[in-house]
């Protein structure tokens, strides 16, 4: 999914498939990768497993079908395939798998269907390089503070498909297995200054049990209005809830926090499911209190239900491998993933396949696509996070590859979150006035009066208290995602609804400032013009409160400080919190609800989404996310806006949209 060249950045840099270590996720702080050579001197024996992702058939009718499950009054409304009915009438024919399981076979492989439109296939080095025409290096990145040294292997170029499979084949994963995506999960901003105290968020705050910064899936339940679900039986009993990661957690952290909430539990509730040899063990560098956020909240919000962990490694195999792993075995009714990159950065062919005859380039925003429209189909909901660089995905600060100012701003919207058959979780702010200590000894008060968009720039004041800038004071571009997709076409659900737009225009991403801290890799060729006025997917759908600043305790053995509660935002809250309510509506209508993006914008555009006591939505009108603003009805800063959940399951009962 990344450039090939990219693997000479600090931000490049994984682990083997399947290595026994956690394997961290690319970040700022990491060294340079070395390129030790070929991979043969060092992997002497080793096979390699890659994963080739096939084209679905009948895609018109599958749209079709797809429209039909999700219109009320249609003679299939809410009829949900099975994953052998998907199979039979989207999938891969038996002849293809047949003919390409000969033609692997013949290049030397061992070939397996690990999935509906998915082969594993096994073999050398030398058999990887003569099939697909690249050659296998290997690459070391030393130890950091705080970060041991390891190694990934990588391909020297983009594969190039046989001409006899190159019409079934979507893309092929697994000739890199650096990491790829980071989790959106923040610490509060006055951890990053340095200079300030924790806010202290007092008058005007929501009246629930903790303040905002210190909020559990209790104060949640409590302010969106869950608690009605819960008083009258609905738990999530019956239901199970998903969880794709990849890092693993310490599954006690989770017990001991619903303990600690005072919900009562099934204690053996979470099962876990390793992909590709799974993530490694838990550690801070690899994102484990991603996880442990995803489970505890999920699995708060829907105390009743069960809970399943599809962890796999952090690569573009581990990625299309757990996601097509989890809806094939279609053992959980909801999911979440709060995992990301931009949405370019999935476009690069380098790290992709090649038809040499037609000369198209497979991507993986298709073939996670094809996973996606699966699972609605099958009626499973699928839930994640919208990231947390507001406005500016492309400059995401997490990943420091294109930092502002060093390069240009560019409006841009994170992967999955762009992809057409996902529900995506925006952040807000909550209300209250945010007192600080600033290092004179004084104190500053920021008045957030009404719930907002989530951007930290309402903060601009505290950083000017500082003398700082809001780049060096590091709370741009940090916010709620949002935007409009530069890839992926507007869906079907997003037709009619005021406020969606297209792609603005003059967005290019270019160097300002050289040299840039991390060199531009090797292959990307600047500027990178996206397109103006593309009818593209609009993110968020719906959003909750995601500010760190007005966030969350999280129970978390840290693999460098032992049990710890910190606090913490991000829209990964979002994404699980969003899977556990979906659950409480599973139960309460006793059937799925499947992709939950059609009633969504069914009722947005009812007329009745803010009307009244029984309104399912609560419309936020203040703040923005660095670019788009909240604004009345839909916007690209918080979606449809928040729900109220007991009137969102009345909607979702007796749909009158």
């Amino acid at each position: 999914m990344r450039l090939h060249s990219c693997l000479l950045t600090a931000a490049c840099a994984v682990g083997l498939l399947g290595n026994a270590a956690a394997v961290p996720y690319p970040h700022a702080n990491m060294p340079p990768a070395v390129d030790l050579g070929l991979a043969q001197n060092f992997e002497s024996g080793q096979e390699v497993t890659l994963t080739v992702a096939l084209n679905l058939r009948n895609t018109d009718q599958m749209q079709s079908l797809l429209q039909a499950i999700y219109t009320p009054g249609n003679s299939n409304y809410q009829h949900f395939l099975t994953q052998q009915q998907f199979a039979a009438q989207f999938g891969p024919t038996a002849a293809t798998i047949a003919q390409l399981t000969r033609h692997f076979q013949a290049a030397g492989f061992t070939v397996t269907q690990s999935a509906t439109a998915q082969l594993q296939i096994t073999g050398s080095i030398q058999a990887v390089q003569a099939e697909f025409g690249v050659r296998l290096h290997e690459y070391q990145v030393a130890a950091s503070a705080g970060t041991p040294a390891f190694r990934f292997r990588a391909a020297d170029g983009a594969a190039t498909l046989s001409p006899a499979i190159a019409a079934s084949v979507e893309t092929v994963a697994g000739l890199s297995t650096r990491p790829l995506f980071h989790p959106n999960i923040l610490k509060p901003a006055q951890l990053e200054l340095g200079q300030a105290s924790a806010p202290r968020v007092s008058s005007g705050a929501p009246n629930t049990t903790d303040p905002p910064g210190l909020w559990t899936v209790v104060d949640f339940g409590q302010y969106y209005d869950v608690d009605p679900l819960y008083d009258s039986g609905i738990s999530g009993r019956g239901e199970t809830v998903g969880i794709v990661t990849f890092a693993s957690f310490t599954q006690s952290d989770a017990y001991t926090y619903w303990n600690y909430v005072g919900l009562k539990v099934n204690p053996n509730r979470i099962k876990v499911v390793q992909v590709d040899g799974g993530s490694g063990p838990p550690s801070d560098d690899s994102g484990s209190d991603e996880t442990t956020l995803d489970v505890e909240q999920s699995g708060g919000i829907a105390p009743g239900a069960n809970i399943v962990v599809y962890e796999a490694p952090n690569t573009t195999q581990g990625f299309i491998d757990n996601f097509a792993k989890a809806v094939d075995q279609d053992v959980a009714d909801t999911w979440s993933v709060s995992w990301g990159e931009w949405e370019w950065l999935d476009t690069i062919p380098i790290d992709d396949a090649v038809d040499p005859t037609t000369g198209r380039t497979t991507t993986t925003l298709q073939a996670l696509n094809d996973v996606l429209v699966q699972a609605a189909l099958e009626g499973q909901s699928v839930f994640c996070a919208a990231g947390d660089s507001g406005a500016y995905d492309a400059n995401d600060p997490a990943l420091a590859i294109f930092d502002y100012p060093y390069f240009s701003k560019t409006l841009s919207v994170d992967d999955p979150a762009a992809q057409q058959f996902i529900t995506v979780g925006g952040g807000t702010t909550l209300p209250g006035v945010q007192t600080y200590l600033l290092p004179s000894g004084s104190t500053l008060s920021i008045n957030v009066p009404a719930e907002r968009a989530w951007a930290w720039d309402y903060l601009t004041p505290l950083c000017t208290a500082l003398g700082l800038d809001p780049v060096s004071c590091g709370i741009f571009p940090v916010g709620g995602g949002g935007g409009v997709s530069s890839y992926v076409p507007l869906p079907l659900y997003q037709w009619f609804t005021p406020g969606i737009t297209t792609t603005p225009a003059h967005q290019e991403l270019v160097e300002l400032i050289s040299p840039p801290p991390i060199p531009i890799p090797d292959g990307i060729n600047l500027p990178v013009k996206l397109p103006a006025g593309y009818h593209g997917r609009n993110v968020p759908d719906i959003s909750v409160n995601s500010d760190p600043q007005t966030g969350y305790v999280l129970f978390y053995t840290s693999s460098e400080n032992g049990f710890e509660t910190p606090t913490y935002g991000g829209t990964s809250f979002a994404a699980p919190q969003l899977n556990g309510v979906t659950s409480l509506f599973n139960q309460g209508l006793h059937h799925r609800v499947g992709l939950l993006n059609f009633a969504l914008y069914a009722i947005q555009d009812s007329g009745r989404e803010y009307a009244g006591s029984s309104a399912p939505y609560r419309d936020i009108r203040a703040g923005d996310n660095w670019y788009w603003n909240a604004t009345p009805g839909y916007d690209q800063a918080t979606g449809v806006g928040v729900p109220n959940v007991a009137n969102l399951l009345q909607a979702l009962r007796s749909p009158f949209f």
